[in-house]
């Protein structure tokens, strides 16, 4: 679940974390060097957030996330568009400024370069096209509603988009004159696929509409540019996307729209094999599942898919594609590592051959790549433990070439040291986790300890960069503290037998493994018992709520950000019941009251002796604001 915040709300973020527990706990004097990592730093870094290799492999082209200053207008990060030479590695800004460049792609012949933007106080969304040796950016869609995403036309000379049905006159009338009622989930607008042709004069094309009464979420193009893949669902909303999406195959020519996928669950992204004969697509192996995790190949002449995901995987396939016709690649978290691995469709999951690895090539976290056709040339965004997001370039064999330096400032400062960790639960499970040691560490010397806890549950940490604003490691370590970040049972990187220990049995073994962790570093000596804080978003906001109540003997002080207070009535005022149902929870509400209740944090709050900050957002549709009130109720009626 991605959020945004404000400058002014990162800020406050950070200061209430630190802060918060400085202010709970007594602490001798630390001396720590000047150069260390500081909040300050937190909120001028830039990162590199996409790379795309041109289709001749001689280019990249990447986005760049620049913070907002404190004297600009509220709103997300900059996004700037660059581009980088393989062969010199001289970069050079294309589109940057006060600019928000988007999903960027690349002309078919390597022309130009397609992007999503909005121009002006009160535009949409759209997709402009800009030459790459020299030409000004045009227009291409005039969509009414917000272009969501696109895709090139195989020939270059169309682009599809999806957006959602605009208003209707009699709509926008009455909206006017006050009309403006709101039908929960029931006046829903669908998510349109349209094609269009690509005119680079700048001219104005009408749009074709090429679906109606169905949601599209996502798409692809088959190699001949006559069909399409796309990803829907009966109603356009989240829960849909999550629980009831399947991949339909769309005939261009007739507009005719059939089922491919069966998915049980949750599906991830899907591609056409260069031969258009087969469809990869990386799903959840069964509809509990809490994330997309396997890797299918499906014959488009009929046939059942074939799951081609080694037996007992130890890790989360998240990304799929081609290789070549009879050969697929796919991205995984591994633990806290990354890996890419290559499989004959003909295998049987076992004769996976890693071809890029984390743990052997320099740390180095990568996301899926961008590749030419020919499977010879690729960019990847990369990251680790002292490295935010850069732009690498990767010929398979060979080490990959780190291109950028968005951050040169950061060769300037100390970082805590930061590495992986192994303990033992309390029913002897292994539990895995990143701990980043403090600046000034010395062996034998204990500190206080934070523990930052993920979202999710489907989600993990990997041994990358990991400071974020509400993940405030490195902050923290040049402070003086340690930070522990727990990949607890439910998440994800360590199969689908690990992600799947949450089920039906929220706040359990899941909040244990935290608390076993924390325990483990006092053990250890590297935490002092009386100096634990904790804190995350979301389901670790959850875990926030939890041990500011449940487990407060544990902790001094907890930061809850947009947490759960109130299982049961967070199933009725969440956007995704049914993948709660699904995934989560295992049965309806009337049939698990008793173990909601004791499950939430609100049921013990009459115990709570631990400091919390509860914060959230007023309008999240996930988790509703009223469960932040009812735990700040139920403190404040207990004298807390």
């Amino acid at each position: 679940m991605k959020r945004r915040m404000s400058f002014a709300k990162r800020s406050a973020f950070l200061n209430c974390t630190i802060l918060l527990l400085a202010g709970c706990f007594v602490f001798s004097q630390i001396a720590i060097a000047s150069e260390v990592f500081t909040l300050d730093d937190l909120l001028k870094l830039k990162y590199v957030t996409s790379a795309k290799i041109s289709p001749d492999g001689e280019r990249i082209a990447y986005t760049v996330r620049v913070p907002r200053k404190a004297d600009d207008e509220p709103g997300p990060a900059y996004s700037e568009l660059h581009l980088v030479s393989v062969k010199t590695k001289q970069s050079r800004p294309f589109i940057t400024g006060k600019v928000d460049v988007r999903s960027i792609a690349w002309r078919p012949d390597g022309s130009a370069i397609a992007f999503l933007t909005r121009r002006g106080e009160k535009a949409k969304k759209q997709v402009w096209v800009i030459p790459v040796d020299g030409g000004e950016s045009r227009q291409v869609t005039h969509s009414e509603t917000n272009v969501l995403s696109f895709k090139w036309h195989p020939s270059g000379d169309k682009i599809a988009f999806v957006a959602n049905t605009p208003k209707t006159e009699r709509e926008k009338a009455l909206m006017k004159k006050g009309y403006d009622f709101i039908y929960f989930e029931e006046n829903l607008k669908h998510r349109n696929l349209y094609m269009i042709d690509v005119d680079m004069s700048g001219g104005t094309k009408e749009a074709e509409q090429l679906t109606e009464d169905i949601t599209v979420w996502a798409f692809v193009f088959s190699p001949d540019g006559k069909s399409v893949a796309a990803g829907a669902s009966e109603k356009n909303l989240v829960d849909y996307r999550y629980a009831f999406q399947k991949v339909h195959l769309l005939d261009l020519e007739s507009k005719s729209l059939k089922q491919l996928t069966n998915n049980p669950g949750k599906i991830g992204n899907y591609v056409f094999s260069p031969d258009g004969s087969h469809l990869a697509y990386a799903a959840a192996l069964s509809q509990k599942d809490n994330a997309v995790s396997q890797a299918f190949v499906l014959p488009m002449n009929g046939g059942e898919a074939i799951n081609l995901t080694p037996e007992n995987f130890r890790g989360h396939v998240n990304w799929i594609n081609w290789q070549d016709n009879s050969t697929v690649v796919y991205r995984a978290d591994e633990g806290v590592e990354t890996t890419l691995s290559t499989i004959k469709t003909s295998g049987n999951g076992a004769q996976r051959q890693v071809i890029l690895s984390s743990e052997d090539n320099g740390g180095i976290i990568f996301e899926p790549p961008s590749f030419t056709r020919d499977f010879k040339h690729m960019a990847l965004v990369g990251e680790s433990p002292e490295i935010p997001g850069e732009v690498y370039y990767w010929q398979p064999g060979k080490e990959p070439q780190r291109m950028t330096t968005v951050n040169p400032w950061l060769s300037e400062r100390t970082f805590g040291k930061q590495e992986a960790i192994q303990y033992k639960a309390r029913d002897g499970y292994e539990v895995e986790g990143l701990l980043i040691y403090p600046v000034t560490y010395q062996e034998g010397q204990e500190y206080p300890l934070v523990s930052i806890v993920h979202g999710g549950p489907e989600s993990n940490y990997s041994n990358g960069w990991i400071t974020r604003y509400s993940n405030p490691g490195q902050i923290l370590s040049g402070k003086g503290y340690a930070a522990f970040y727990p990949n607890y049972r439910s998440s994800t990187g360590y199969g689908v037998k690990h992600a799947a220990f949450g089920y039906n049995d929220p706040a359990g073994v899941e909040f244990d493994d935290i608390a076993d962790g924390i325990k483990h570093l006092i053990d250890e000596g590297i935490a002092d018992a009386d100096r634990v804080g904790l804190g995350g978003g979301s389901y670790g906001g959850y875990a926030a709520g939890w041990f500011a109540t449940y487990y407060t003997d544990l902790v001094k002080a907890t930061c809850m950000f947009v947490g759960i207070s109130d299982v049961i009535s967070k199933r009725g005022t969440s956007d995704i019941p049914y993948e709660m149902l699904f995934v989560h929870m295992g049965e309806k509400l009337e049939d698990m009251w008793d173990l909601s209740l004791k499950r939430s944090p609100i049921y013990w709050a009459h115990q709570s002796e631990s400091a919390i900050l509860i914060y959230g957002g007023k309008a999240d549709t996930r988790v509703h604001p009223s469960q932040s009130m009812e735990l700040y109720r139920r403190l404040k009626m207990n004298n807390h």
